[in-house]
């Protein structure tokens, strides 16, 4: 890997099997490609309390969610060292449960949640249906590419928890 690479570092604070750090970043690579370039970014899990506390803090919303992404504050470029992108936090609890309620394999619930949390780091947002419908564009071309089906689609359309839900503040 050269300073140039993405750096992903990865936070598993559940027991939950997760796929593996070098597939984590080749998700997130694939969402941000050269806004990656030169940037580090953390992949985090937590269990349902602690994922229900932070959307309650920062969405304010009273329930568990699939992800949340917290982008760090603006770093002037410069130095050898990768400049830290945000923080993408997931709750396995809450992705395995959507995937049997859609249909679909959890390997390509994770690509997606890590797809949509990095673009939200790059500035993506659904805030409205105009933002949405680029958001999610660029998420079924992203996980084309990667060989997964489009998530709006499979198990019989848009996804629950991730269309329409307000991302404002610290998280997205």
């Amino acid at each position: 890997m050269s300073r140039r690479d993405l750096v992903v570092d990865c936070s598993f604070a559940t027991g939950d099997a997760v796929p593996s750090p070098r597939l984590l970043r080749r998700w997130a690579d694939a969402a941000l490609g050269a806004r990656g370039t030169g940037r580090e970014l953390a992949v985090q899990t937590v269990g349902p309390q602690r994922m229900r506390a932070l959307n309650r803090r920062f969405r304010g919303k009273d329930k568990p969610t699939n992800v949340l992404a917290f982008p760090s504050p603006v770093v002037v470029a410069g130095g050898a060292a990768p400049q830290p992108l945000g923080d993408v936090v997931i709750c396995p609890a809450v992705l395995r449960r959507e995937a049997r309620e859609q249909g679909k394999p959890e390997r390509a619930h994770w690509a997606h949640l890590v797809v949509h949390g990095a673009l939200h780091l790059a500035g993506y947002d659904h805030e409205d249906d105009a933002d949405a419908a680029r958001m999610e564009r660029r998420e079924i071309t992203v996980l084309k590419r990667l060989g997964f089906a489009n998530p709006y689609r499979t198990g019989g359309g848009p996804q629950a928890g991730m269309r329409g839900i307000p991302m404002r503040g610290a998280a997205r």
